[in-house]
């Protein structure tokens, strides 16, 4: 069951990296997918090193260190894959 809450938690963290992150990402749904999870785990050890892991209520600080750490993932992730894919649109 953790492997699933883990692909769910994944998923919405890279949606809405995808979401802030301005322009058009063209890294595919399994690759946004595999960035937001590994931006979850980042968060978390971000969360625990700084003392705020395990919080009364709503770990709102744990969830923000995730969000940015998916954040950052995903946009290098994009630039990543479309320099290797060669879909990388000049401006």
């Amino acid at each position: 069951m953790g492997w699933l809450w883990a692909i769910i938690v994944g998923l919405v963290l890279g949606l809405i990296a995808k979401a802030i992150i301005p322009g058009k990402q063209h890294i595919p749904l399994w690759l946004t997918t595999i960035l937001g999870m590994l931006g979850a785990v980042g968060g978390n050890a971000v969360a625990r090193a700084a003392g705020v892991d395990a919080t009364a209520g709503i770990d709102w600080w744990r969830h923000g260190f995730q969000l940015v750490a998916a954040i950052i993932l995903v946009g290098l992730g994009d630039r990543a894959y479309s320099a290797f894919r060669g879909t990388r649109q000049r401006a």
